[in-house]
């Protein structure tokens, strides 16, 4: 079940949040009770035969977490490890099995030039993100002394409808004490108009700007994926394009989710901050997807020591983390490869950070050189995006090349036109980039316009009418205007 769609909006959300607070009315239990249901409806209705392998997973992990638990406090450390140990080789083998067999599978397949008849393994929705929330809970509690002995509660933690699809990654001390809050249970007009303002401007990333940019990119990159050949005016675009509709679609999302915990007196992590504003390559990865990099740097970076054993170690750590992201990302080598790619550049990054280190305070009050910084780093990015975006590396080549390379008399005349044979206008799509730039740099991010909205709300009724019945008019006119497509676009992120 998408955000987007009228089965969402119109039915599943408003018999949600009305059962919600009309059962906390009798017990604040029942009304979790009632949302975790309503959080393995959601993901059932979407995916129904795997709704049986999500419920398993949380029930293994809770069942884990508790030996953990039990253990520590016992003071058997050692026992505690191996049960940690157990629980995290679990869920890595079961999202191995359904998101990477195939990828295996054929990736021995091209080495051997064999040919095997296997059947194709199904990749459940939504299994990286719940796994990795598991895996972040049987850590801390090993680390942390994370305790959870509520099954309703844990349940609802993992399951949790915003986020169980595509994220943000949850850790157990955000989410348990919310629950716990007899707060969180009664309704807030404040809350939920803020909360229905930032739902709204997710559905506007998405499904005004993500998909309406989506058609130039999809031109360039399945024309390349084809055989067919981009001018450099159309790879650029292509490659632009996707930044900008990746980011509104992922980001869009996030500001759902958060809109929608806001509704029910729930508050997730926020997930971006204006990623696209990044002097560095480091800075960009404190902005995009917050709470992986988060995750990545906690469980996986820090783990393999981090900075703490020389700088060679650290740099090997940085590469070994990226790639490993990128392979969460997707089961393709052209995501290993983005991964590699932005290990590299943090390398580079670190290393040219070091080399500058006594003048850096005079340079980073220079704006050519924080120009400088921004466009280098913008335009590392772009590329990555291409690898990130194009299904095979030979499409990758050909966009590649083409953003490299001017034709002589290059106005489009011998070459394969991808953007005109979709029917697109290259210069539409030109301005539509450029708006969408001056948007990502200059705009204040959806966190901020959400306090200043969150904080207007609580200042009177007046506010709170207000904001209420704009943002529902709106939601309910986006909602129509997808409901009238040919097609609803599912997210991005759905495929990882």
């Amino acid at each position: 079940m998408l955000f987007t769609t009228a089965a969402f909006a119109m039915i599943f959300l408003p018999i949600v949040l009305v059962g919600y607070f009309a059962i906390a009315r009798v017990s604040h239990y029942l009304s979790a009770c009632w949302l975790l249901l309503a959080s393995v409806f959601f993901y059932g209705y979407w995916m129904p035969r795997f709704t049986i392998l999500l419920l398993s997973s949380v029930l293994v992990n809770f069942l884990v977490g508790r030996r953990i638990s039990a253990s520590m406090a016992a003071g058997n450390r050692r026992l505690g490890r191996a049960f940690m140990i157990a629980g995290v080789v679990f869920n890595l083998a079961l999202l191995g099995y359904f998101k990477y067999a195939n990828f295996f599978l054929d990736t021995i397949q091209t080495l051997l030039s064999a040919h095997w008849h296997a059947a194709r393994v199904l990749l459940p929705i939504g299994i990286s993100f719940f796994t990795f929330t598991q895996i972040a809970f049987l850590a801390d509690a090993y680390q942390k002394g994370v305790r959870e002995y509520e099954p309703a509660h844990y349940g609802l933690f993992v399951t949790y409808f915003p986020h169980l699809i595509a994220g943000p990654v949850l850790h157990h001390s955000q989410m348990m004490p919310q629950f716990q809050n007899a707060s969180t249970y009664r309704f807030q007009f404040a809350n939920f108009s803020a909360g229905l303002a930032i739902f709204c401007l997710g559905l506007l990333k998405k499904i005004v700007i993500a998909d309406g940019i989506s058609p130039y990119a999809d031109a360039i990159f399945d024309g390349a994926n084809a055989g067919g050949i981009p001018t450099f005016g159309d790879a650029w675009l292509g490659s632009i394009a996707y930044t900008f509709q990746l980011y509104f679609d992922f980001s869009g999302y996030s500001d759902m989710a958060i809109g929608l915990s806001w509704m029910l007196n729930i508050r997730l992590p926020y997930n971006f901050n204006s990623p696209y504003k990044s002097c560095s390559i480091s800075d960009f990865w404190r902005r995009w997807h917050m709470t992986l990099s988060a995750f990545l740097r906690d469980y996986l970076y820090i783990e393999l020591g981090g900075n703490r054993r020389g700088v060679v170690r650290r740099y090997f750590n940085l590469a070994i983390t990226m790639v490993l992201g990128g392979l969460w990302h997707g089961a393709n080598w052209t995501y290993v490869f983005w991964g590699s790619l932005h290990g590299l550049y943090l390398g580079i990054n670190h290393a040219f950070r070091a080399a500058v280190a006594p003048v850096a305070k005079q340079l980073e009050t220079s704006r050519l050189y924080l120009f400088a910084s921004w466009l280098v780093t913008f335009l590392a990015v772009v590329v990555a995006w291409v690898f990130f975006r194009a299904p095979t590396f030979t499409a990758a080549g050909r966009v590649l090349h083409a953003m490299v390379s001017v034709p002589p008399g290059s106005g489009g005349n011998s070459r394969e036109l991808l953007l005109w044979n979709a029917g697109l206008d290259p210069l539409t799509g030109l301005y539509a980039c450029s708006a969408l730039g001056a948007l990502a740099l200059l705009a204040p991010n959806s966190n901020a316009v959400g306090e200043r909205l969150l904080a207007w709300c609580r200042s009177g009724a007046a506010p709170r009418g207000l904001i209420f019945g704009f943002a529902l008019a709106l939601t309910a006119f986006l909602i129509v205007l997808n409901e009238s497509r040919d097609a609803v676009s599912a997210f991005i992120y759905f495929n990882f």
